[in-house]
């Protein structure tokens, strides 16, 4: 699995341009899942998100979780971010999970990051035409991939 994850002042996704669902401070965050993802790579990789310290305590300093701040999630299925772009302009997305496994493995996340946030995550809609809005406090981005937890 992999994810982006964004510290948003506030964050939107806007669904089939009919329905729109939204966040406060906290996270956005982008996965996407390959075929030989697992509930190993959502424990490890939830664990990671909730505790990451990227949100500042009283003197600036970046030391506060989303959990720490009760900060709120936008989780948002993204396929595209194992693009392979090596040949060519137009990239590929042979190593993107089928529907099949990527959708129950992206309705585990969330449950299992909803479960450890205490607190139920705002999310897209798999497979749909989404426009995502963020507004990105800091900037903070953070790229987290599973195969490369050494």
């Amino acid at each position: 699995m992999k994810v982006v994850i964004q510290r948003a002042s506030r964050a939107s996704v806007t669904i089939n341009k009919k329905e729109t669902r939204s966040i406060g401070k906290g996270l956005l965050v982008f996965v996407g899942i390959v075929e030989n993802d697992g509930e190993e790579d959502i424990k490890w990789l939830v664990n990671k998100i909730i505790n990451l310290r990227i949100f500042d305590d009283e003197r600036g300093v970046m030391d506060r979780s989303v959990k720490d701040i009760n900060g709120e999630i936008l989780v948002v299925s993204q396929f595209t971010l194992h693009a392979r772009t090596k040949k060519g302009n137009r990239p590929s997305y042979v190593d993107a999970a089928r529907p099949d496994v990527s959708m129950p493995l992206y309705e585990s996340f969330k449950t299992t990051l909803s479960s450890a946030l205490g607190h139920e995550v705002v999310s897209g809609e798999f497979g749909a035409s989404m426009a995502v809005e963020v507004m990105n406090d800091g900037p903070v981005t953070i790229i987290i991939d599973t195969k490369n937890k050494h």
